[in-house]
């Protein structure tokens, strides 16, 4: 009796377990920002797209394909030409989702890495587009033109195999060695130019300063002959006095100049 007890409990178990797993196989989960595509092994994939949340489906006949719907970011680095022929380093970087409705066409024409798939040759064609149309100064002066350019080229082409770009932005723009080497030579050229400039605009004025002080120096011996031809000797010997003032004063001032009466001998008080 008791054997036939723990019989039926393990047929039980087993039964119980095959129904567990049963079912466990037939649920599947689609995590927050995710959507399912079904591929059914005899109808192929189907149109529904299922959304968040538990979902049943039939064990061996039906798989779930799960696609993140949540915007993601890549770089896609590009080496092209301008449009006066110079090399172009540029890294492009998309934030970019799928259409959610596009999802089984999307599956079945490019497949699970549609990404990998499609931005590369995409990108690619449309900067070498875009940048084509402007030489390597415009890129530089009009870096926002150039990325508005790219951007909406970019979201168009996308669109037809059922991506959504959120953002397009230009990270990384760079030239070649002798297009770098070229500009550094022509910036120090151009220096040079203005300090030449400035060398030859100073000598200039120290000329004209020259000038001027040269004539300012004819006229006052003009007028000092006029007043020397009008006074006579009066105008020097009045200078003379001046200066011997001058110099009077400047001695009284000074401790180390003693004056003597004339004729007497008061510091040593000797014998005349």
């Amino acid at each position: 009796m008791a054997a036939k007890v723990v019989e039926s409990i393990g047929k039980f178990g087993l039964g119980l377990a095959v129904v567990g797993g049963v079912v466990n196989s037939a649920l599947y989960n689609v995590d927050a920002g995710h959507r399912a595509v079904i591929f059914d092994r005899f109808r192929g994939v189907q149109d529904i797209v299922v959304g968040e949340g538990t979902h049943f489906l039939i064990p061996w006949v039906q798989k779930p394909i799960i696609f993140d719907c949540r915007s993601r970011p890549r770089n896609i680095p590009v080496i092209t030409g301008s449009k006066d022929l110079q090399n172009v380093n540029i890294t492009l970087r998309i934030l970019f989702r799928p259409v959610t409705a596009q999802l089984p066409r999307i599956f079945t024409s490019i497949g699970e890495d549609y990404d990998e798939r499609v931005l590369p040759s995409i990108t690619t064609e449309i900067l070498k587009s875009v940048v084509a149309r402007f030489d390597a100064g415009e890129l530089i002066t009009q870096r926002e033109l150039v990325s508005r350019q790219v951007s909406e080229d970019l979201t168009e082409r996308a669109a037809t195999f059922g991506l959504i770009l959120d953002d397009v932005s230009l990270t990384h723009l760079t030239f070649g060695k002798e297009f770098t080497e070229a500009v550094e030579m022509k910036q120090v050229a151009q220096q040079e130019a203005e300090r030449a400039r400035f060398i030859v605009e100073k000598a200039e004025q120290q000329k004209k300063a020259a000038v001027i002080s040269a004539e300012g120096d004819s006229k006052a011996a003009e007028l000092i002959a006029n007043s020397l031809a009008t006074a006579g000797d009066g105008l020097i010997e009045l200078r003379k006095l001046e200066a011997a003032e001058d110099i009077a004063y400047q001695l009284s001032r000074s401790r180390n100049v003693t004056y003597l009466p004339s004729g007497q001998s008061v510091l040593l008080q000797l014998p005349q």
